[in-house]
């Protein structure tokens, strides 16, 4: 069973991972979710470089409202993603051609991280480095692949108190 679609997959967004981290996901997916962020936690620290578990963690603690958590784990996920792509570690430096954002891999999750980190800054009410994020976006995928265009739009539409969201 999927942790957050509740469809029934193996498959896991940003790769494969190893055995004992499947083992540990596996176990977060039977979990109640307050608990299953703590096993998606220790299989991060157990393989920094399993991007799979930042995705599944910055999806869960945004799902249960957990804002700070869930950028705390997009952040890291970022920071995973470019050391395995090549990219500089500072998002805002990393410049189009720098890698192939359309093929599956570490760059593509990169910048799919990068849409969530938009999400969740937008959220947490930072809408300044929320459309920071958002433009450095539209330069590295243009033809909005990645479907930054959802946060863009949200961004244009909800004024500075309308997304009536605390931070968590």
């Amino acid at each position: 069973m999927n942790l957050l679609t509740g469809a029934d997959s193996n498959e896991l967004f940003g790769g494969e991972i190893s055995p004992s981290i499947r083992h540990l996901v596996d176990r977060a997916r039977q979990a109640p979710r307050e608990e299953a962020a703590a096993i998606l936690w220790t299989a991060c620290v157990s393989a920094p470089q399993s991007l799979p578990v930042y995705y599944l963690l910055y999806k869960l603690h945004a799902g249960l409202g957990e804002l700070d958590r869930a950028e705390q784990a997009a952040s890291k996920g970022l920071a995973a993603a470019a050391r395995a792509a090549g990219l500089p570690a500072d998002w805002r430096t990393v410049q189009p051609g720098q890698a192939d954002f359309a093929a599956p891999g570490a760059a593509r999750f990169w910048l799919f991280t990068l849409k969530a980190l938009a999400f969740v800054q937008l959220r947490r009410g930072e809408r300044g480095i929320a459309q920071a994020l958002v433009d450095q976006l539209a330069r590295l995928d243009p033809g909005d692949q990645i479907g930054a265009s959802v946060v863009r739009a949200l961004l244009a539409e909800s004024g500075p108190s309308s997304l009536g969201l605390k931070r968590g």
